[in-house]
């Protein structure tokens, strides 16, 4: 059980997300194909292996200060507008981490709000935009909660990926706002956006890496 994150643990994370992008590649294509430039699984695979092997070659002991680099190799790597995000939030989340005081549930809570704060400041956005924020953002909340009632990570990690889940579910039924999506407007409306979907794989991940 993970008492608290190390630096390990955050290449354990990457490692179990990038598998998941590989595995979901098609996936990605798919769904982008119907609203968007139909190249999502492509940029999300390049991403996430970019910042798998900063961490993996890095020889940075501090987790937040790795994630950051990681956020940063992204950003070179995969300069879409997902990627652009992704990167600002594993940036943001490790300034977040550096230094965090308390509970490792609380830590991860922590990391997660400032995930998706970097995400709806750098995009621009909101929950209700159909994008990648309608999931990640109940993941963060379910997160806080758990943290707050003292329970433990694994359960925490349950708790945001079924929320996560939910949320992924719950966007197809909004009307896209944001990037090419927003131009087929009420067509949008009832189709999956793969950004929540890869907002449910990023959480997986972590559930994957850290909720044993």
């Amino acid at each position: 059980m993970i008492t608290i994150l190390t630096a390990q643990e955050v290449k354990t994370a990457l490692t179990e997300i990038r598998q998941l992008m590989d595995a979901n590649r098609d996936r990605l294509l798919d769904l982008d194909n119907d609203l968007g430039d139909g190249d999502l699984g492509l940029t999300m695979a390049k991403g996430f292996a970019a910042a798998e092997a900063e961490a993996a070659e890095s020889e940075e002991t501090e987790p937040g200060r790795l994630l950051i680099k990681a956020g940063m190799q992204m950003a070179k790597e995969a300069p879409s507008t997902l990627g652009t995000l992704l990167a600002t939030g594993m940036m943001r989340g490790g300034k977040a981490l550096d230094g965090q005081q308390g509970s490792v549930t609380e830590q991860v809570a922590a990391l997660l709000q400032a995930f998706v704060a970097g995400i709806l400041e750098r995009g621009k956005t909101k929950p209700g935009n159909k994008t990648i924020v309608d999931s990640l953002h109940p993941a963060a909340l379910a997160m806080k909660q758990t943290a707050e009632q003292g329970e433990t990570l694994a359960e925490g990690l349950k708790k945001a990926l079924a929320a996560a889940r939910e949320g992924e579910i719950a966007a197809r039924a909004m009307q896209a706002q944001h990037g090419r999506a927003a131009y087929y407007q009420e067509q949008s409306i009832g189709k999956p956006d793969g950004g929540a979907v890869v907002g449910v794989l990023i959480v997986e991940g972590l559930a994957k890496a850290w909720g044993e």
